[in-house]
């Protein structure tokens, strides 16, 4: 007779054993419809599990988080299963979940076609429709290899092979497909109703190059159409901004074949660079900071003794002379440790925080490079902090106001923030690491804002706080992150004197606001579109003539607002107004000033927004007061215009 515990606390009791979905249909047929699985005592598990003792249950639907994932665990079964009936010679091997939306891949000897996936989906449509139940069942690992063998799904017999011996493997089966997974999935095939397949793609097996090639399917599937076409407008709308399309428009940078993964900066893109990376110096040295340089080329030396050689050497560019081996640096706090390191150190000299605009180089697989998203050339806003244990919490708690500070100031107020915990593969020993979680979460709690738990996500050096930005279209993307590390100072023989005269290991602190400077600079274009807050814009105003006699009219304006440090283009070219205008709304600038023969006479001008909009003529020392306005604002949007 087991007592079911409910998320109300309420309580209700059953005379035998019953499934999850038994249970959601004596509580009522809405939920039991709505009803995909279970949380039966913090474990996810089908609606179809029995429940045999006292235990806890939340009905998951797809309303939960964990509801949606596992319709799009569903959804790539049904994939599969389409896949199946349309190419039977075509074998499944791994179809997992990814951030909105799933894959499968195939080894498939003729090769799918986008008008292939076009039948597929169609055949998952019907599938859908057609309700079929999915029931889970049991094998030992012997019955599931010959299970398979006898299928011809050989890539499945050898997912089988790899899996512990004394280990129970689940199958689910809908209509006459059966798929190994551990579970859980939807009850039946009708619950999976909003979906898309997306695109193709080629995959090694097990992600190793010496396998070989399979195909990729990847989809997206949703709680409902609403959903989904929701989700298809966000994918139009990050078409529309892509950074390297504007870049190209605008005239920003551009990447070559001759330098995989690296910017060519041209001088638009380039001041917009400068701008944001002067913004962050001041910010830092207004907080007490000190910025310093260190080499591109390390000693291969330091790197093994820092703990990075066994952790990333794959990652890394190495070279070599006079028979030494080189690393091109990866990251920088290695060296910040060599500065640290020059002079005696005493307790009175704590905290001290070096900052550095360090260039790294990491070998990102070529298929992973995205424009300034991933690149194998970036500059990090990377900065370490040495001090005493008694000091992380006040420098944790004035780098989450410097953070929030800088994050507002360029238009992010939607933050997220996740504790990441001990990895599995780290060093340092459990008392070091229980230390450096303690002091991170006592930060975060005692600034009393909200953050989620990363359990294994942190670095291999030491536990981290990630900032996330989202923005104006929903998307999540994480940028600062500060870390305890009480490792690698003592790896590399850091120390100071203490107020007892005796040397102590100082505790460094990981920390950077932006990250990489050009991912954040990427971030930045597609959330504004390539229109930048007027503080940041390349350009911030240009001065376009109508007519030939306002071209001196027009050298005076510009010459006028240059003076007061407004970055302005003049625009005297012999073509149609209407075209300039155009030109230059396309270029994103905030303001055209457009003067003919009324604003020459009067020695005024007529300002025209990037939007469109008409201002009107006005005097120059209106247009300034305008412009100062704007860029006292920065990008805030808590502050009213």
């Amino acid at each position: 007779m087991p007592t079911i515990t409910l998320p109300d606390n309420s309580q209700r009791e059953y005379d035998e054993a019953l499934t999850v979905m038994q249970v959601s249909e004596s509580i009522g047929p809405g939920l039991a419809k709505a009803t995909l699985c279970g949380m039966v005592d913090d474990q996810v598990v089908d609606a179809s599990f029995l429940i045999e003792k006292d235990s806890n249950l939340r009905i998951i639907t797809d309303r939960d988080p964990e509801g949606l994932e596992i319709i799009r665990h569903s959804c790539a079964h049904l994939m599969a299963q389409a896949v199946k009936e349309l190419y039977p010679e075509a074998q499944v091997t791994i179809g997992p979940v990814i951030e909105d939306g799933f894959y499968y891949d195939y080894a498939y000897e003729p090769g799918f076609t986008p008008e292939d996936l076009v039948k597929i989906e169609k055949k998952m449509q019907e599938l859908s429709k057609a309700n079929l139940e999915v029931t889970r069942t049991v094998k030992t690992r012997d019955e599931a290899t010959a299970f398979f063998r006898d299928l011809g799904e050989e890539y499945k017999a050898q997912i089988i092979e790899s899996i512990p011996n004394n280990e129970e493997l689940s199958l689910y089966t809908q209509g006459d497909f059966t798929d190994l997974c551990r579970g859980p999935h939807v009850p039946s095939t009708g619950k999976i109703k909003s979906f898309k397949l997306m695109k193709l793609a080629g995959a090694y097996w097990r992600g190793d190059s010496n396998n070989e090639m399979l195909q990729r399917i990847y989809g997206t599937a949703w709680q409902d159409k609403k959903a989904l076409k929701a989700y298809l407008n966000r994918l139009a709308e990050a078409e529309k901004r892509d950074h390297r399309k504007l870049a190209k428009k605008q005239d920003l940078f551009h990447f070559q074949e001759e330098a995989p993964g690296m910017v060519f900066w041209h001088p638009k893109g380039w001041a917009v660079y400068k701008l944001i990376e002067r913004y962050i110096s001041s910010k830092m040295e207004v907080h007490g900071y000190q910025e310093i340089q260190t080499p591109q080329v390390v000693d291969q030396s330091l790197w093994e003794r820092s703990g990075h050689w066994d952790k990333f050497r794959d990652d890394m560019f190495t070279t070599s002379s006079e028979n030494r081996d080189y690393a091109i640096k990866p990251m920088n706090c290695p060296c910040h440790i060599q500065v640290f390191n020059q002079g005696l150190k005493s307790y009175r000299d704590l905290p001290l925080r070096l900052a550095e605009f360090g260039s790294c180089h990491r070998n990102e697989a070529s298929g992973t490079l995205h424009g300034l998203m991933r690149a194998r050339n970036f500059t990090q806003d990377d900065a370490h902090i040495f001090c005493t244990e008694a000091q992380i919490q006040d420098e944790v708690s004035n780098f989450i106001d410097m953070l929030f500070e800088v994050y507002r100031d360029f238009g992010f107020d939607d933050i997220i923030i996740k504790l990441s915990t001990r990895p599995e593969k780290r060093v340092g020993n459990d008392e070091v690491w229980d230390k450096a979680e303690k002091a991170l979460e006592l930060a975060l709690n005692n600034k009393d804002i909200e953050w989620d738990l990363q359990p294994g996500e942190g670095a291999f050096y030491g536990p981290k706080i990630e900032f996330s930005l989202k923005d104006c279209i929903g998307r999540v993307w994480q940028c600062g992150t500060i870390q305890v590390d009480f490792s690698m100072p003592e790896r590399l023989d850091a120390s100071y004197v203490n107020e007892d005269s005796t040397k102590q290991v100082p505790v460094m602190l990981h920390r950077a606001i932006v990250g990489s400077m050009e991912r954040f600079i990427g971030i930045l274009i597609e959330n504004y579109a390539g229109a930048f807050p007027v503080w940041i814009s390349p350009i911030q105003a240009v001065v376009i003539s109508i007519t030939e006699k306002q071209s001196e009219y027009a050298k005076k304006v510009a010459e006028n607002l240059k003076n007061q440090s407004f970055r302005v283009d003049v625009d005297l070219r012999n073509e149609t107004i209407g075209l300039k205008i155009r030109d230059h709304a396309m270029q994103r600038v905030p303001y055209q000033i457009i003067l003919g023969a009324r604003e020459q006479d009067e020695n005024t001008v007529a300002v025209r927004t990037r939007e469109g909009e008409d201002l009107g003529t006005m005097s120059i020392e209106k247009l300034t007061e305008r412009l100062n306005g704007d860029i006292a604002r920065l990008g805030r949007n808590d502050l009213e215009e």
